[in-house]
This record gives C-alpha cells, structure tokens and sequence, in this order.
C-alpha cells in the first residue's frame, strides 16, 4: 500500500535527455552549458583538497557566501549557498507555499519550477510568452490574487532567452507584496540582467543564480540564493548544514580569484559567436526568439531534418516545441570556431 501523498505518485519524474552525451564525441550545444573546460586553477585547487587529505571530513564553508556576496555586490548576510539552483528553487517554493495555493509560472519556462510546485500540489497559473511580446507583464499582473504565493521569473527566460525589463519586475513586486518573487538570474554573466541591489527594498525579493552555466561546474552544483536577511535567515532553517559539496565549494573560490576564464569566454560567445549565429539565421529566413542569453530558440520549417544532420555531424542542440506545438531547435552558443562548426552543417542542412 502506497504511503506516499497521492500526488506525488499521479506526477512525473523531470528527466532532462542525458544519456549518450560524450563531450569527447559531441560538441555539446544542448545544455547551455559552457563548451570549454574550466580553468587550470580550478581543477589545480580541487586536485591539492584532494591531495590533503580531507575528504574524510564534513564540509566546512568558511567565508564563501562573503566572497559570494563581494562579486554580487551585495552584504554576506543576505546570501546563502545551495547545491545548484534548482536547490534554491525548491526551498524558496517549499518555504512559501502550502497545497493549495496559487503559483504564477509564465510559460514556456525551466521545467523545475513547474517541478517544485507540482511536488507542492500548488495550482499553476501559466501566462504565455511569446516571441513577438515578450515576457507577458499583463499577463501576470491579471493572475496576481490573494491566493498567489509564489511568481517565478527567469531572467532572461529558458528556453527563449526572453529577457524582462527592471521595471516590469517591480510591477510585479509591488503589485503582488503578499507572494515571493522569484527571479532566476541563473544566466546573469551572459545577460548583464539584475535586481540584487533591490533585496533591502523589496522583501517579497528572492534571487535565485548558478555556477553551472558560465563558470562551467554544473558536476559540482553549487548556486546560491540572494534576498534580505530575514529571508535568509529563514531559507538556512530548512537548507540542511552540508548539502553543498565542499570541493564545489573549493573551486568556486579558484574561479571567482581567476576570472579572467570566464570574462574572456563570455565576450567571446556574446560579442563574436552570437551576433554570428544571428545574423546567420536572419540572412537564412530563419525565425528565432530574440535572446538575452548564450542560447537561441530557433524554428528552421525542417527542424527534425537539421537535428539529424547535426548529431551525424556530432553536434547536439536541443529540440524543444512552442506552445503551438511547432519544433524549434535551442542552440547552444559555443566559441567562435563551434558556432562556425554548426552553421556549417545547418546551412547544408538547409
């Protein structure tokens, strides 16, 4: 006999198409993950931890959030680390929330939070983006009742790179005071897009971001979360003391000492391979949703054809239907050279 909530049992599991990805065989454009390997100074610090022999110890953080803190911008006591956002995601839900109540999730957006309000048993409220409007700022203003508890907000969003303006989101935050606000900056250094300095303003202000995608650690989970102190204080109740990897811990202190890595890859990819890749697909009559972020959501009319012709090629990218249920193709934007790569076999393709 089950004894489980009965909910739980009527969902289904989030299972992102893992299996066969070899970065030794693919080019990996599926995943918005950063397509060259991290640092010398990232994986030299997790090889001397290792080497001192103290992997037999619980994790001790020190002064991460701090160093956290400093590159954001904001005060240590208003961080808090997590093992990977979707961590974050899921206690800031769980934190506000109780069967029942009302989430607002523009869609289409990042599976974890239909996920984590799902798990929940919350009732989903989906306004639609669209590639012509954009975010739909009117949309969640209409949803907005006093039953709302949680609004999730990527920004920019996944999988359409849709970015919102700051002043839409204060709509937001000021007409709903009685609901968390939830904004994924999970692709901040790619977007530049940001509200942190908005934390001792608003205090129904919760940020979520990550070290997987533009620094390039998505094996070692390690996001955090960015909101006022009090909230802070209150996420850390229900966060258990070592669920963050300490050798997470350990190379993101290398990598925020060493940026340069990641600052000269994310010029590359946005000022050089992006700009490409969209000019590529407008001078090819290609649609695509304009994007804030280090991938395109792009709708060639044989996307099934094009997928096939890059994974002969060895390239993957990721397909991914509208609201419409027309295929589209999300493309990873790599270096320069990559992007070159898979314009090369798309335009054969075509």
């Amino acid at each position: 006999m089950a004894t489980f909530k009965k909910h739980i049992h009527a969902m289904s599991a989030y299972k992102p198409p893992l299996d066969g990805r070899d970065p030794k065989q693919h080019l990996l454009l599926d995943f918005n993950e950063r397509t060259l390997p991290v640092s010398n100074d990232v994986t030299q610090a997790m090889i001397d931890y290792i080497q001192a022999g103290r992997l037999q110890m619980y994790p001790a953080y020190g002064d991460i959030d701090s160093v956290i803190a400093q590159y954001c911008g904001v005060k240590p006591e208003q961080v808090m680390i997590t093992n990977g956002s979707d961590q974050g995601i899921d206690l800031i839900i769980r934190a506000s929330c109780v069967a029942g109540d009302e989430a607002i999730i523009p869609s289409p957006s990042f599976a974890m939070y239909h996920q984590c309000a799902k798990i929940e048993n919350l009732n989903i409220i989906e306004p639609q983006y669209s590639r012509e409007e954009g975010f739909p700022l009117a949309g969640v203003l209409a949803a907005i009742t006093p039953n709302t508890r949680i609004i999730c907000i990527a920004n920019p969003n996944n999988p359409s790179g849709t970015g919102i303006a700051r002043e839409g989101i204060e709509q937001i935050l000021i007409a709903a005071p009685h609901a968390t606000v939830m904004v994924d900056e999970c692709y901040f250094e790619y977007s530049g897009l940001t509200v942190c300095d908005w934390v001792e303003r608003y205090s129904n202000l919760v940020i979520t971001r990550t070290f997987s995608k533009t620094w390039g650690v998505p094996s070692l989970r390690l996001g955090f979360v960015i909101s006022c102190q009090e909230n802070i204080q209150a996420l850390l109740n229900v966060r258990g003391p070592y669920d963050i990897n300490q050798l997470a811990v350990v190379a993101i202190r290398a990598a925020l000492a060493n940026p340069e890595y990641t600052h000269d890859y994310v010029q590359e990819v946005m000022q050089q391979a992006k700009p490409l890749f969209e000019a590529f697909l407008t001078g090819c009559n290609i649609p695509f949703w304009p994007s804030q972020a280090n991938y395109i959501w792009c709708f060639p009319d044989n996307a099934d054809a094009i997928n096939a012709a890059l994974v002969a090629a060895g390239i993957l990218v990721r397909p991914k239907a509208d609201a419409n249920g027309q295929v589209g193709l999300r493309v990873t934007i790599g270096t320069l050279e990559q992007t070159q790569r898979a314009i090369a076999v798309i335009q054969t393709a075509l």
